[in-house]
């Protein structure tokens, strides 16, 4: 069963002669409980399908059908009880004047989640903070720590699929392994469908079993982590950003 059905998806921006396709047909499913990358370099558009689905873009045409639920222009309570985003930058994606208690709790009111005091205990633990950092400010957390509450206010109405922007390209080096762990483990217990969106090729490769590589707005391929892994690729291009990864993706 496919928890994701991508058809002839089509994303623009603006109208006329300023309009600019930004996604063209692309196709593509994600089976329930698989992990999907979406890769190429800047401007390939793999963002902008993660954005579009989450109902961040209005301007597309084509099918969708995720979580069961066929989209149209508009996202139903429904839809953002089953599906959830976690974005590139943790500075940015929380209030810088509310504690991780207020976050999380906010995040379950909005989906009248039961008991909210006692989930909010239960998901700092699954993201490897604990109780002590519940009444903390953002300033006060690292950026590694920032993206653990970042997940943790993405689970909060427990979904079953989560978008994964980029999740660890604005964090050090050291802080990305735990992090990419921490979605290993997360998915695994939650029993969670991820795409996960990179320009990083060792970082889908930890977490991926497929990945839809993107050029110009358009599937370049798809190919499964352990050919990429073998460097057999059919498409030139996705050769070229193989080789110039290789140490990344062994």
């Amino acid at each position: 069963m496919n928890a994701i059905e991508i058809h002839d998806l089509n994303v623009w921006f603006g109208s006329g002669p300023d309009r600019a396709n930004a996604v063209r047909d692309v196709s593509f499913d994600v089976a329930d409980g698989e992990s999907f990358g979406l890769v190429g370099e800047s401007g390939s558009g793999k963002s902008t399908i993660l954005r579009t689905i989450a109902g961040l873009v209005p301007t597309w045409s084509g099918q969708m059908t995720v979580a069961g639920e066929q989209l149209g222009r508009r996202r139903s309570k429904a839809f953002y009880s089953k599906v959830q985003m976690v974005f590139q930058d943790p500075y940015a994606s929380l209030h810088p004047r509310q504690t991780v208690d207020r976050v999380l709790s906010e995040a379950m009111h909005l989906h009248n989640v039961p008991d909210i005091d006692t989930r909010i205990v239960s998901l700092l633990d699954d993201v490897g903070l604990g109780s002590g950092f519940r009444f903390r400010y953002p300033h006060q957390l690292s950026g590694g720590q920032r993206q653990r509450v970042a997940i943790a206010r993405a689970l909060a109405c427990d979904p079953s699929i989560l978008l994964l922007d980029e999740p660890t390209s604005a964090l050090d080096v050291s802080v990305q392994a735990e992090i990419l762990n921490l979605l290993v483990d997360l998915r695994r217990e939650h029993k969670l469908t991820y795409i996960m969106v990179s320009h990083d090729l060792g970082v889908v490769g930890h977490l991926c079993e497929r990945i839809g590589v993107m050029k110009d707005g358009r599937f370049v391929e798809v190919l499964a982590v352990e050919e990429m892994r073998r460097l057999e690729a059919k498409s030139p291009y996705t050769r070229h950003l193989l080789e110039s990864s290789i140490n990344s993706i062994h």
